[in-house]
């Protein structure tokens, strides 16, 4: 392969400061970046920087477009959405009280707890427990592993429950929990708000117009704005969310050219042509499944999203009998190639792996084609002689590992 003009893509900036090439197809992921910015954005983002501005007065504007975004009464910039969910407990615990915010962690008070369902407790790139305890209060777990019950849930929400937390993520159970409107309804009985971690998520409107009180969204991953997390809902929450930037929200503050950045890609994306970003989706997956379809013990299927979002993903069952290797070599193999594909493979211990189209830059959908072919065929030797155990360790655990190896 001729790295620099078989396929039309811009690598300079990687190659001017030294980054490493690669190939993002799994999706819109923290580690990777997120997501990609448009100029619009980029020049956005830039704009600010050389300037002063008043941070209120800014995320006031942020607050207007936030609402006409989602539909909520009022909301904010943060960090990210994990600072969201920190910041919107914190708030759900001390209301509008400087003092009370003031205190946290260390003393939250009597009413601290957080009801979340076990199946929503998972891990993100770090535990949704550990989002709520920052703002020093309790996990008030509902139900088991697999199964919430109605009544479990109601005898979680005391007087000493604070908020009650629902996740939606692909990364959480899918079956035997509550339903939101159900677990609307059940906590609203009892007094309690509830706070929707919707980091990833297409739908902006939803959730809040079936009763959540507050829904947190990353800015950074499907809008493309710089890193960021929206909090928007019910407007004296957010406002009690807010105050937590004079305690520990100081720690999870945003910027003047994040929040201008994040302004605009708010309003690109309710200007955005989403039908003719989802034609080129399923352009890419359709020419991905014809290419390797008739190869031997590979099963390309095109599968929907999990959490209802608008978009698919190609999911390429693989028979290591018949095709050589394993899930989990091949999504190795695939990080070894040149330039390296980014895979979605946190579950290749089941015996797929999975391309997300969402964030390709132009001639990547051709390039990962014919990337798709090489490691899957004539790369099938190859795969094979990666330590099959080490393929899945590295699956499983990559994210933590990075950290653990760096600096590099």
């Amino acid at each position: 392969m001729n790295r620099n003009t078989e396929y039309p893509i811009d690598w300079s900036w990687h190659d001017a400061q030294g980054f490493g090439r690669l190939v993002n197809v799994s999706g819109t992921m923290t580690s990777l970046g997120g997501s990609i910015a448009t100029e619009r954005v980029a020049r956005a983002t830039a704009a600010a920087m050389p300037r002063f501005a008043r941070i209120h007065e800014m995320q006031a504007r942020a607050s207007e477009v936030i609402a006409r975004l989602t539909g909520a009464e009022a909301g904010f910039l943060t960090a990210s959405a994990s600072a969201g969910i920190t910041l919107a407990v914190a708030g759900c615990i001390t209301g509008m009280d400087p003092a009370r915010a003031e205190a946290l962690p260390m003393d939250p008070g009597p009413r601290r707890h957080v009801a979340v369902q076990m199946g929503h407790l998972c891990e993100y790139g770090a535990p949704v427990s550990q989002a709520i305890a920052l703002a020093g209060a309790g996990v008030r777990i509902v139900g088991q592993s697999t199964l919430a019950k109605d009544y479990q849930l109601e005898a979680a929400l005391d007087e000493t429950c604070a908020a009650a937390l629902y996740v939606v993520s692909h990364h959480v159970v899918d079956y035997g929990m509550i339903p939101l409107e159900t677990f609307i309804e059940i906590a609203h009985a009892r007094g309690v708000p509830v706070i929707v971690d919707a980091a990833s998520e297409y739908d902006l409107t939803g959730l809040l117009a079936r009763g959540a009180d507050i829904a947190i969204y990353s800015g950074h991953k499907f809008l493309g704005g710089p890193t960021s997390g929206i909090v928007a809902g019910a407007r004296d929450l957010v406002r009690a969310a807010y105050l937590q930037n004079i305690g520990i929200g100081r720690g999870m503050k945003i910027g003047k050219e994040s929040i201008a950045g994040a302004i605009a890609a708010m309003e690109q994306w309710m200007e955005r042509d989403h039908e003719a970003v989802r034609a080129e989706e399923t352009r890419a997956l359709q020419m991905w499944q014809a290419a390797i379809a008739d190869l031997p013990g590979i099963t390309p299927i095109r599968i929907p999203d999990p959490t209802g979002n608008p978009l698919e993903r190609l999911q390429v069952w693989i028979d290591p009998g018949v095709a050589g290797a394993s899930a989990a070599q091949f999504a190795e193999a695939f990080g070894r190639n040149d330039p390296p594909l980014v895979i979605r493979g946190h579950e290749v211990e089941k015996g797929y792996l999975q391309l997300d189209p969402c964030n390709l830059m132009q001639g990547q959908a051709e390039l990962v084609r014919d990337a798709l072919v090489k490691v899957l065929s004539d790369g099938a030797a190859a795969a094979a002689r990666i330590d099959p155990r080490a393929a899945l360790a590295a699956a499983r655990n990559g994210g933590t590992q990075a950290y653990l190896d760096w600096p590099g």
